[in-house]
């Protein structure tokens, strides 16, 4: 077990409110489930699945601030859906507050709200332990998407953002060109799949 674990836990206890913080514990222990099934390291995806919401200790709107006070590029799309902005900044405070260095686990928690084009096993780890993880309850497609996910990883990430992508469209919310951009890299991977 990585020893930091505890100290990692001990601070997002003090930091995060107790629903945030048992959201991050059943993240980091689905990461975990799934790293098993897909043979990534476990401490690694306990760790991006522990630390992925670190900054959710900040409102929205203060997130937009935040990346500009230290240097963390934004995107006008960004800056017109602040909420997914905790990811990035997340990733920030993970090097800066919590020391860590390794970049799948800095890559997976700063994309774990978007996906990316060319994601790699622990950026599909994250995203899917975040949407599928057993608090979740919102998404009419979770019983469905929890059973894919420890089938075929690939697939679950694409209907996760399809679903997203739709959901976001009939609420008329603005959709971040990240999370358009990887939708676009997934069908094109599984256009070349299926020639």
């Amino acid at each position: 077990m990585n020893t930091d674990i505890l100290e990692y836990r001990r601070k997002l206890k003090k930091k995060l409110s107790e629903t945030r913080y048992e959201h991050s514990l059943s993240v980091a222990f689905t990461s975990v489930c799934l790293a098993m099934r897909y043979g990534y390291p476990l401490d690694k995806a306990e760790v991006a699945g522990l630390l992925h919401d670190c900054a959710k200790c900040y409102a929205d709107s203060e997130f937009i601030h935040k990346c500009e006070k230290h240097g963390i590029f934004l995107s006008e799309d960004e800056k017109k859906a602040p909420a997914v902005l905790h990811a990035k900044y997340g990733a920030w405070m993970a090097r800066e507050k919590y020391g860590i260095h390794d970049e799948e686990i800095l890559s997976a928690i700063a994309c774990h709200t978007t996906g990316k084009p060319d994601m790699g096993l622990l950026d599909k780890i994250l995203y899917v332990a975040d949407y599928i993880e057993v608090r979740r309850d919102k998404a009419d497609n979770l019983a469905e998407m929890r059973r894919l996910a420890f089938i075929d990883i690939d697939e679950a990430v694409y209907q996760i953002v399809k679903g997203t992508l739709a959901y976001l469209n009939a609420k008329g919310s603005p959709i971040d060109t990240m999370t358009k951009n990887t939708f676009d890299d997934l069908e094109e991977r599984r256009r070349k799949k299926h020639e």
